[in-house]
């Protein structure tokens, strides 16, 4: 008899203590899934600005089969160049001569056919400015540098015109990044209100990558053919919810 009592004693003990490690178990798993409870959202920054840089390059050329002559040509054209920039306003530390090239197509290795011309020459006349504006009014004009018999080579950036720079993006990155984070906390809220939950700390953020887009987003728009710019950020972050 009593050793049937010493053992109910420990079967009891013993079923008393799995359910009070279950009920242990169970309330860290149930603490553990609270923990993970989260929400990943977006928040979008976006702010307008303007370039303030522009860089242009002319680039072109001349040819025939006296190389001195050719080279007076492309000299004479590249005075008309700089007195066209200049006369438009620009300073003479802004314009600097780049990139020349000599071409003897006699001496090139595979060519084909009679050669018309012998000797090709390349200047690039370029020019580096914070007055963009002048920049695009002087683009305007570039029918009468055409005028003047000068050959500009369609290898350059003529075609597309200057390219329009935005420096300011460092002094930009802290304002943006806050505003993104405004943000997307806003949207960790609404979904917290419609789940019945709170929104906690943050677990977790990535920046994001910043962006320079064309502000005018028509078909085939280059963000460096504009002056106006839309710079964009988007930053994940994951949120805790609390109840």
């Amino acid at each position: 008899m009593p050793n049937n009592i010493f053992g109910l004693a420990a079967a009891f003990a013993l079923a008393i203590g799995i359910a009070v490690s279950g009920w242990f178990v169970g309330d860290g798993f149930l603490q553990g899934r609270k923990a993970d409870r989260y929400v990943t959202v977006k928040g979008v920054a976006e702010q307008e600005v303007r370039a303030d840089l522009a860089v242009w390059a002319l680039r072109f050329v001349a040819t025939g089969n006296d190389l001195a002559a050719v080279q007076q040509k492309i000299a004479a054209d590249s005075t008309v160049v700089r007195d066209f920039l200049i006369n438009s306003g620009f300073k003479t530390e802004e314009i600097e001569n780049r990139d020349l090239q000599v071409v003897d197509r006699l001496a090139q290795q595979y060519r084909q056919g009679e050669v018309d011309s012998r000797f090709i020459i390349a200047q690039t006349v370029a020019l580096r400015t914070a007055d963009v504006d002048r920049v695009a009014d002087t683009f305007k004009r570039i029918g009468e540098l055409v005028a003047t018999g000068l050959v500009l080579s369609d290898e350059n950036q003529w075609a597309a015109g200057p390219t329009y720079i935005f420096t300011g993006l460092n002094a930009l990155k802290p304002a943006m990044i806050a505003e993104a984070t405004k943000n997307a906390r806003a949207g960790a809220e609404q979904f917290a209100a419609d789940s019945g939950s709170g929104v906690g700390t943050i677990r977790r953020a990535n920046q994001g990558v910043f962006q320079i887009l064309p502000r005018d987003s028509i078909p085939g728009a280059q963000e460096a053919k504009q002056i106006h710019k839309t710079v964009r950020v988007v930053s994940t972050i994951e949120f805790s919810l609390q109840n």
